[in-house]
């Protein structure tokens, strides 16, 4: 049996988080090391920089480690990874620029339980922020690849997405499309958006903001939201009224973790594979906190740092456990047309 003495026993970590394994035992492999017995303790999930330990249903002990030495071995066991291309989606995820209960909260964290603040539009300066990554993703190509816009079922989101990934202003309301966005939107009046030349919008509750308590955090009904962003598509929104926000429970990070969660699932799904996401900072940040765990501290900081307002990061999203076949058109060759012996290797020597 396997105990809290034994594994001590079994592998010292150092403050860097290397792990030493005694030199009676070999890992099974480099990048996972598999003690191979019962557990007869109860063993909580542990993260120690770098290395973290999870009881398996079978009983076993997985030990994820960054690092490893002993017997003679030693390396970095996660300098790079390689997933088949299908597989991933490049992935840009997108905070809504500044609204008025940033500004507020800003200056009075109390704010945020304002109900002056109720589903916060943008500010004039959110606007020119989004304007501001409205002339990036078009110089940088982003937003001609686009195949798909996902977005936050508030105001401000809804504008942020529209404006910045949506077609151009429409002028006088001269426009036979309908409209990603009317004129007048929030309470800093926009010009309509158009929907001309601009991917598919998606909202989905799943990337909301951290639900409760803040009123700056409840949504309309959908209905009002169909009124306003005629071209957005809300079909995923199961009820109209908001049923997710409660004005005397705040979400726990459990839950958002979990709801983060479903939404990679959902993500991962789709047959796109570029794919922008409009969200909230509270949101994003447990997002990514669910990744990273086996890189470097660098590359780590790259994905668990706060977001600005109308920041974009880029991210690759890999769908490592599929167990169907890829619904994305694959880039790869079977080879071996036309068909034949392979020489020299494969031919016959007499």
């Amino acid at each position: 049996m396997l105990n809290s003495r034994s594994l001590q026993n079994l592998l010292q970590v150092s403050g860097s988080g290397v792990i030493r394994i005694r030199p009676t035992f070999t890992p099974t492999s480099a990048r996972l090391l598999l003690v191979e017995q019962n557990i007869a303790f109860s063993l909580p999930v542990l993260k120690h920089r770098g290395l973290r330990f999870s009881k398996l249903r079978t009983g076993g002990l997985h030990i994820h480690c960054s690092r490893w030495e002993g017997n003679g071995m030693t390396g970095d066991v996660t300098l790079a990874a390689a997933y088949p291309l299908q597989r991933s989606k490049n992935i840009y995820l997108v905070r809504h620029g500044q609204g008025f209960h940033n500004v507020a909260g800003e200056m009075d964290f109390g704010a945020y339980m304002s109900p002056e603040f109720f589903d916060a539009s943008l500010t004039s300066r959110g606007w020119q922020q989004v304007a501001a990554l409205r002339n990036h993703v078009r110089s940088n190509g982003v937003a001609s690849s686009l195949q798909l816009v996902v977005v936050s079922p508030l105001t401000r989101t809804l504008q942020t997405a529209v404006g910045v990934f949506g077609g151009d202003d429409i002028l006088n309301g001269n426009s036979t499309e309908t409209p990603l966005m009317i004129d007048g939107v929030g309470k800093d009046k926009h010009k309509a958006v158009s929907s001309v030349g601009a991917p598919p919008f998606v909202a989905v509750e799943w990337c909301r903001e951290h639900m409760g308590l803040h009123p700056c955090d409840q949504r309309e009904p959908i209905r009002t939201y169909r009124s306003l962003f005629p071209a957005i598509d809300f079909s995923d929104v199961e009820s109209d009224e908001d049923i997710l926000w409660s004005a005397t429970v705040r979400e726990s990070q459990e839950d958002l973790i979990g709801r983060a969660k479903n939404f990679v699932k959902w993500i991962l799904k789709r047959r796109e594979t570029e794919i922008a996401v409009v969200s909230h900072s509270g949101f994003l940040r447990h997002l990514m906190s669910t990744f990273g765990d086996d890189c470097s501290s660098k590359v780590q900081s790259e994905l668990h740092k706060y977001f600005q307002n109308c920041e974009m990061r880029s991210i690759v999203l890999v769908d490592k456990r599929a167990e169907e076949e890829s619904k994305v058109p694959t880039k790869d060759f079977p080879g071996g047309i036309p068909s034949g012996a392979d020489a020299p290797s494969d031919s016959v020597e007499v």
